[in-house]
């Protein structure tokens, strides 16, 4: 996000006292902490999976580390899958950006004495108040076998193994290879994680599997085209300019001998189609929303506004096929980036956890599926909460002005950011549109979708349209880590269950970019296929941008910005592009929600 900003200053985050200290609201009914962390039992498993993706003629193993409370009580089961456990390799990012001719995260180990540590929150929290708690690593990374693809079927049944597993429906064993039960368990399994270690629960859930009662996919992929490709146009995440799915999957291919997938990653780099970015049956095979309609588990969704890595239209899409599908689910949004709300609002996120795994995994009425279905924080420390997200109401029509045909011309080299300031000047690199000052706040919640009449000649087949918040407010720039420490749960040595506080940093900006979307438009028609246009004749391009949820102030304007080259997303063609768009045949479609008093946006 592009920021004008004279000084930065300090929002402390609203989770600041130790967990701790405090008592968890439903106490007198919930889970307490009376099981000894030191005394749990830590052991390793290997669960065979239905798959040989590494064609070695035998089925893939997944590697699983459990923690456990010393009881003879059968107990539920938290369960964050990961292929990063083991570490990243370094890979180069594709070199095809520019098109004119020319860190690890471990969190689980085996120390030296041959303990079993977890890294993260989980364990320290949640063994105490009777719950298991296991990592596994993804197929292909750590120690699993397999071949990483990139959200591919294989993965998806890796994972889902481990549920089979621990309901005594797939084999597991120990590291002599003898049988090994999961009699321990209810069975009673709930998946989490962040990012990656996120989609691999909306991938499982997508299967039915029985005994996955819940999931929590925080900052998560729903259908990997949407995190790679827009409409047909080849799109990088967020800070990942030229990564796709075979970056990745060689990225997280830890084990001893990476030669044995290499036949596997060739094939995802032919497959995956840099050229045109045409969706097809290799992005259908890791596009979880396909498979809505066969979640069983709840679903307790986390994003966060500013998450320029996993966008938020993969949680808006994801959470609109979950609602048609009528799953039990609840949402919070945050006005961080891609990170744990553990990290931004720790009392009420582990509260939240807490209650909700109560009421999922062991059974008791908490209380928490009668309480508002969305947490919603629509500016820096200003958390709001509704009874439905989007808020109910009808879409508002935005025109995009009047009058004759205007154009602009494509420079690959300016940024989003640059193109969006200044609105009242003129530019000859983008097409602007605001509306008047608003009267009274104006909150917008959803997937906004935009309808451009334009006719394009160059090289760049890019339409950008940008969703723009005109006026100075004080915003969301970054989290920063603290010295201080909240002490979560008992810990071992290794595993202290005290966590860094976090806060965010805010600064003063006179605009900010709310959401924006790409298409190609030689994929007018479907993402699917490819139709070349012809230069100087107009056509109605149509697509979503990406899902947010954003207050705009009274005395501020909301802005449309049509360029043609995102420099940070999208590739680079040749500049010089000359985009020419009928303004009266050309509207954004939101759902903005007037308070009391506010007149009819124009």
């Amino acid at each position: 996000m592009p920021l004008l900003a004279r000084s930065l200053t300090v929002l402390m985050v609203l989770a600041g006292s130790a967990v701790t200290a405090a008592t968890p609201a439903h106490a007198a009914t919930g889970t307490r902490p009376d099981h000894d962390y030191a005394a749990a039992i830590r052991e390793q498993v290997w669960v065979q999976t239905p798959v040989d993706s590494d064609s070695d003629g035998r089925p893939d193993r997944v590697a699983v580390r459990i923690i456990r409370p010393a009881t003879t009580r059968k107990v539920p089961v938290i369960f964050q899958p990961s292929p990063y456990y083991a570490g990243l390799n370094d890979i180069p990012n594709h070199d095809d950006v520019d098109r004119d001719g020319g860190a690890s995260a471990r969190s689980s180990t085996v120390d030296r004495a041959g303990v079993i540590t977890f890294a993260g929150y989980l364990d320290n929290y949640f063994v105490p108040r009777g719950y298991a708690v296991i990592f596994a690593d993804s197929l292909g990374s750590g120690g699993s076998d397999g071949c990483p693809t990139s959200g591919g079927r294989n993965e998806t049944l890796g994972m889902k193994a481990v549920i089979d597993w621990l309901n005594g429906r797939a084999p597991g064993f120990d590291a002599a290879g003898a049988p090994v039960r999961a009699g321990w368990t209810t069975g009673r399994t709930g998946m989490i994680g962040v990012s990656y270690n996120g989609t691999l629960p909306n991938a499982v859930a997508a299967t039915g599997v029985r005994g996955l009662e819940t999931i929590v996919p925080i900052a998560a992929i729903s259908s990997w085209y949407d995190y790679y490709r827009a409409n047909g146009g080849v799109v990088a995440p967020g800070g990942f300019q030229g990564e796709d799915t075979d970056i990745l999957a060689k990225a997280v291919l830890t084990r001893a001998d990476p030669e044995r997938c290499a036949g596997v990653t060739a094939e995802l780099e032919r497959e995956q189609d840099r050229e045109t970015g045409d969706y097809s049956r290799y992005w259908n095979e890791r596009n979880y929303l396909r498979d809505a309609d066969r979640v069983r588990a709840s679903v307790l969704l986390v994003h966060g506004l500013h998450d320029f890595n996993v966008r938020t239209l993969h949680a808006g899409q994801w959470w609109d096929a979950l609602g048609r599908n009528h799953v039990p689910r609840k949402i919070w949004l945050h006005q961080a980036g891609h990170t744990d709300p553990f990290n931004i609002r720790r009392d009420a996120w582990l509260d939240t956890l807490h209650r909700w795994f109560d009421q999922w995994l062991h059974g008791i009425d908490t209380g928490i599926m009668r309480e508002p279905i969305a947490d919603v924080e629509v500016a820096p420390g200003r958390w709001t909460t509704s009874t439905s997200w989007p808020l109910r109401g009808r879409d508002t029509t935005l025109r995009l002005g009047d009058g004759p045909r205007r154009t602009f011309v494509d420079d690959t080299s300016r940024t989003a950011g640059s193109l969006a300031a200044a609105p009242d000047a003129a530019d000859p690199n983008r097409f602007a549109h605001l509306t008047a000052p608003l009267t009274a706040d104006v909150r917008l919640t959803g997937t906004p979708r935009i309808s451009v009449r334009a006719d394009l000649a160059g090289d760049s087949p890019y339409l950008t349209a940008l969703l723009v918040d005109y006026g100075t407010a004080d915003r969301f720039v970054r989290v920063r880590t603290l010295t201080e420490q909240d002490c979560i749960g008992p810990g071992i040595e290794g595993d202290p269950g005290c966590f860094a506080r976090r806060e965010y940093v805010t600064a003063p900006s006179d605009y900010e970019i709310v959401t924006r979307g790409w298409i190609d438009v030689r994929n007018r028609i479907s993402p699917s296929w490819t139709t070349p246009v012809t230069a100087g004749e107009a056509y109605t391009f149509r697509f979503a941008l990406q899902s947010t949820d954003h207050v705009f102030a009274a005395g501020h304007r909301i802005g449309v910005v049509l360029i043609s080259t995102d420099r940070d997303h999208t590739l680079r063609y040749p500049s010089g592009t000359v985009v020419g768009v009928r303004p009266g045949a050309s509207f954004l479609t939101a759902r903005l929600s007037r308070l009391p008093g506010e007149p009819a946006l124009s």
